[in-house]
């Protein structure tokens, strides 16, 4: 089993709210651009990174970007007789499955957690999760969906960049452990 490192990647609201009714409620180029750089962007050019999403937020996407381009896709669905609506998108019914599957993939360079909620939740969990690249929207939204508190062993927040959109501040940053390299 080669050993492929793990984040967490994801945009949050002024309060943390992730999402309201199973979508997110901002659309925000830049966003999407910093989200797309990071999970597509690998050392190793014949490598591509892998994302793993719950079964809603596979379905939230538009149609279009169904599956995410350039990267290997995963589904985490709790029903056992799920199926997605595009071939050869491989479902797991558990975050260890799934890892396992991807980690035994040699062409998978980095894992990227993508949500939603119950994923985050147990992601941020992982003793193996290098670090959480969280974008801040200093905006509130009416949320009904938040992400999970950050553990503290993520001590170490390194601000990556800023940008604004629609007089929308947004903020990059990579939350890791002090001892992170």
């Amino acid at each position: 089993m080669k050993n492929s490192k793990i984040y967490v990647i994801v945009a949050v609201e002024h309060n943390t709210g992730i999402g309201k009714n199973g979508k997110i409620p901002w659309n925000l180029k830049k966003d999407m651009q910093h989200f797309k750089k990071i999970t597509t962007t690998t050392q190793d050019p014949t490598k591509q990174n892998a994302v793993v999403m719950g079964n809603i937020t596979w379905e939230s996407l538009p149609d279009n970007f169904r599956p995410l381009a350039g990267r290997k896709n995963l589904i985490l669905a709790r029903e056992l007789d799920y199926k997605p609506d595009r071939e050869g998108i491989p479902v797991r019914h558990s975050i260890e499955d799934g890892l396992k599957l991807l980690k035994e993939d040699e062409s998978v360079e980095t894992i990227f957690m993508i949500g939603g909620a119950s994923i985050y939740k147990q992601s941020v969990e992982l003793p193996e999760l290098e670090g959480i690249y969280i974008t801040i929207i200093e905006k509130s939204y009416d949320c009904d969906t938040f992400f999970p508190q950050v553990p503290g062993r993520f001590n170490k927040e390194t601000l990556l960049g800023e940008d604004g959109e629609d007089g929308i501040k947004i903020k990059f940053y990579l939350k890791c452990f002090s001892s992170f390299i």
